[in-house]
């Protein structure tokens, strides 16, 4: 069951015993989520954000209809061949990677970056949240890929962008670059991602592969 806008409003508003109730529907009686220790998003936009208030329109960010479209941070790590190092996931090299702040960054064509979340997740025992990309960057060539977020991770995302046109890319930071929804299990599981001591877990910032 995907939440909507009001369940993943409840886990990001209330002020204690962060719980969503879930309306009976599909043949489930009414049940309440797994209780968080804090919002499930933080900063949380309950409005989905298209103008700043100087009247610039942005790329949306903010809460939609059955999920919340995350906002990239300025800090990327951009893959280069310059130094002819070697992308290996089990043991990476520090060649292969640039570091870029700034409040956007070009990507070259045909390449590869990683980002990250503004917002801090922390994700109850029972829901496992999937990222798609913005329709307003894959229209531009832009695939979003971020692997699923389990039940029980807590900390910032990383977004992995690939340039798949042959043409340099803007990619804007503080601006919505993907849409994270959340379903709801059946029961809680067994086992979290933080009971196995994920090893992202806890993950500020852009992290790299880890063994």
């Amino acid at each position: 069951m995907i939440l909507s806008d009001i369940s993943i409003a409840q886990l990001c508003n209330l002020k204690h015993n962060y719980q969503a109730t879930i309306p009976n529907q599909g043949g489930y009686p009414e049940r309440l989520t797994s209780p968080i220790d804090g919002p499930m998003i933080t900063p949380y936009r309950r409005d989905c954000v298209r103008h700043l208030d100087n009247g610039d329109r942005v790329i949306s960010y903010g809460q939609s209809s059955f999920g919340y479209d995350v906002c990239l941070a300025e800090k990327f790590q951009l893959f280069t061949n310059i130094n002819s190092g070697v992308i290996d996931p089990k043991n990476p090299c520090e060649k292969t990677m640039v570091e870029f702040e700034g409040d956007h960054v070009i990507m070259p064509p045909n390449s590869y970056i990683l980002g990250h979340t503004k917002e801090v997740f922390n994700i109850p025992r029972d829901i496992m949240v999937v990222c798609v990309g913005k329709s307003t960057y894959a229209r531009c060539g832009a695939i979003v890929n971020t692997t699923p977020i389990e039940p029980g991770f807590q900390g910032q995302v990383v977004i992995e962008i690939s340039n798949a046109t042959n043409s340099p890319m803007k990619i804007y930071a503080n601006e919505g670059i993907a849409q994270f929804m959340f379903f709801l299990g059946e029961q809680p599981c067994d086992t979290s991602y933080a009971d196995r001591k994920g090893k992202y877990q806890g993950q500020r910032g852009v992290t790299v592969a880890r063994m």
